[in-house]
């Protein structure tokens, strides 16, 4: 299971960003699918996530400015980000709880390569 993430860059504060990733590969379905971020000197943090079903969990710094969506057909999520900060920069992962095999429950986490997110001030 491969997954690739685009739509990082730079940007300045106030503007908007819509990082998208895509998971190929071999596999049954996938349940969670997330957005994580890590800025420099930081721990990796959770920003968003997205069950199968459509319900949401965001950070709260983020919450109300960005907006997390996929769609299973594509196996693909979105990460929408608008009104971003200076603290949103970051490298952002995005995070897929995969199901292998219809014969087994067992789930595996796969991760990005990872997007560099700039927010000038």
């Amino acid at each position: 299971v491969q997954l690739q993430a685009s739509g990082g860059g730079l940007v300045q504060a106030g503007g908007s960003l819509r990082l998208s990733c895509a998971a190929s590969g071999s596999f049954f379905s996938i349940d969670t699918m997330g957005w994580y971020r890590q800025a420099l000197g930081k721990q990796r943090e959770l920003v968003a996530d997205i069950t199968r079903g459509g319900s949401t969990n965001y950070a709260e710094s983020v919450k109300g400015r960005f907006t997390i969506s996929r769609d299973n057909a594509k196996n693909t999520v979105y990460l929408q980000m608008n009104s971003l900060k200076p603290e949103d920069t970051a490298i952002y992962y995005c995070n897929a709880e995969v199901r292998r095999s219809l014969l087994s429950p067992t789930t595996f986490h796969y991760w990005g390569q990872g997007t560099l997110v700039t927010v000038s001030s």
